[in-house]
């Protein structure tokens, strides 16, 4: 086991495609490390700096503490691929048996750590199989295997599941999920599925544009975003995000537009110093589909009026489009999607009324930056 850091690491092509640029973090010994973001935002190539596929062009990349270059077999790493690549001709067993025998162990010693790792992979049926015999879901646990034997200080996976049916994905999620428990092995995990970095890693990188944008834990991405672009990129539905200004109502309290309806804001994570600074600026206002209730008393502050343009039911819940108001001179908010409980029955063109914790207003400034403390 051993950890992983990137210290400013950049990966520029020779065609000038710049795939990662200044990438600083670090993996820490026996972490599930997710990284996702979007298809071309540098993320398997930053797994590919790490097996040693790729060098880096500048920065430095240590594992275990110490600084590593040159060639994949000179680094303890085992990598996974979104192909599989096992080979064809060979049985599960032959597959598990051939990186061992490239690093020529003894016979007994493959033996053992190839029933060890099908023991724990609960393949042990399978061995004798080819490929081919398997359904997608048994293929990945054989790549999976012939990892493992290897006794990896890092595993490195590469959009594992990206090949497989939504149901055989929760499935494997959650098996290598328990495989990392138990190993308490370092894994680095790739992909563009906020799901799957939401429910596996233990930490989430998210990256755009080879740049990192955030590291987090999964609560504190969802609930903290620190800027525009992982807020809309954490959660399904995305979070609503509009244009607005800050201003005090006559009652001294700190508004924003709702379309051309006043909401009281009071962001937890804001000071009201600083929020009373942000007033009449530019600011790009956020609010997550479920902050949005029924509302109970039309009276009430934080109740807007929104009309409804399109609904999708999803039996335990309603994912409803709504406009807020006439939106002209007001915050311009556009289409806002809401998840309301499938109980409740509404339909296209009809006038709701909504209530919205002003505490979980998320702001961010000019540069999509979260305004918070």
């Amino acid at each position: 086991m051993a950890s992983v850091d990137f210290d400013r690491v950049c990966k520029v092509y020779p065609n000038g495609t710049r795939a990662v640029w200044d990438y600083s973090l670090q993996v820490n010994d026996g972490e599930l490390m997710v990284f996702v973001g979007p298809s071309g935002c540098g993320k398997s190539t930053l797994l590919r700096l790490t097996a040693g596929l790729e060098e880096p062009t500048s920065g430095t990349l240590s594992i275990g503490g110490r600084a590593v270059s040159g060639p994949p077999q000179q680094r303890n790493v085992a990598m996974v691929f979104q192909d599989y690549a096992l080979y064809p001709h060979m049985s599960v067993r032959g597959n598990l048996e051939f990186p061992l025998r490239m690093r020529r162990l003894s016979r007994d010693e493959i033996r053992q750590r190839v029933d060890s790792a099908a023991a724990l992979l609960e393949m042990t049926e399978w061995l004798d199989r080819l490929p081919k015999e398997l359904s997608g879901g048994q293929r990945q646990r054989v790549a999976m295997g012939r990892a493992l034997v290897r006794d990896p200080t890092v595993f490195l996976l590469d959009e594992p599941l990206s090949n497989l049916d939504a149901k055989l994905r929760v499935q494997v999620r959650s098996e290598i999920a328990e495989l990392q428990h138990r190993m308490g092995t370092t894994m680095i995990y790739v992909t563009h599925d906020q799901v799957e970095a939401m429910t596996l890693g233990d930490r989430v990188a998210v990256i755009h544009q080879g740049y990192l944008q955030q590291v987090a834990s999964p609560r504190d991405l969802y609930e903290r975003p620190s800027n525009v672009f992982v807020a809309s990129f954490i959660g399904n539905p995305p979070m609503n995000l509009f244009s607005t200004r800050l201003s005090v109502d006559g009652g001294g309290r700190v508004v924003m537009l709702l379309g051309d309806q006043p909401l009281p804001v009071v962001p937890r994570r804001v000071a009201a110093a600083r929020l009373r600074a942000s007033l009449d600026r530019p600011l790009t206002a956020g609010v997550r589909p479920e902050v949005f209730r029924l509302a109970s008393d039309e009276s009430r502050a934080g109740c807007v009026q929104v009309r409804v343009e399109d609904v999708e039911y999803l039996g335990h819940e309603m994912l409803v489009r709504v406009r807020a108001g006439r939106a002209e001179g007001g915050a311009g908010t556009g289409p806002i999607v809401v998840r309301l409980s499938g109980i409740h029955g509404t339909s296209k063109g009809e006038t709701l009324s909504l209530e919205i914790d002003g505490a979980e207003v998320h702001l961010f400034d000019e540069d999509g930056n979260a305004l918070s403390d």
